[in-house]
C-alpha cells in the first residue's frame, strides 16, 4: 500500500473512479432529467480533480510550480463551482408557500 502512495497509483485509481463518477451522473442526469446540469456535475468534479492532480505531483516529487498551477486551478474552478450554485439559489423560487 506505501507503493501505492510513493509512485501516486492511488491518484490515478481515485481519478478513474471519479471518471466512472462523472459518466453515471451525466448518465443519470440524460435519462431522469433531474439533478445538476451537465457543467454544474462537471465543474464540481474539477475542483477535486485538480486537488488530486496536485497531490499526484507532490506525492511523485514532481516540480512545485506544477503543484502551484493545481491548486490555483482548484481555486479558480471552485469559485466558478460556488458561483453557479450561487446563482441557482439566487433564481426566484416556483413553490408556494403555505
Amino acid at each position: 500500500m506505501a507503493e501505492a502512495f510513493a509512485n501516486g497509483w492511488i491518484i490515478d485509481i481515485i481519478l478513474g473512479l471519479m471518471a466512472i463518477e462523472a459518466v453515471a451522473l451525466l448518465a443519470l442526469r440524460r435519462t431522469s432529467g433531474r439533478g445538476p446540469s451537465p457543467l454544474e456535475i462537471l465543474v464540481s468534479l474539477a475542483a477535486g480533480l485538480c486537488l488530486l492532480i496536485a497531490l499526484r505531483v507532490a506525492l511523485t516529487g514532481g516540480p512545485w510550480q506544477l503543484i502551484a498551477v493545481a491548486l490555483a486551478a482548484s481555486l479558480v474552478v471552485h469559485l466558478t463551482d460556488l458561483r453557479l450554485r450561487w446563482s441557482r439559489s439566487a433564481a426566484p423560487s416556483t413553490e408556494r408557500s403555505p
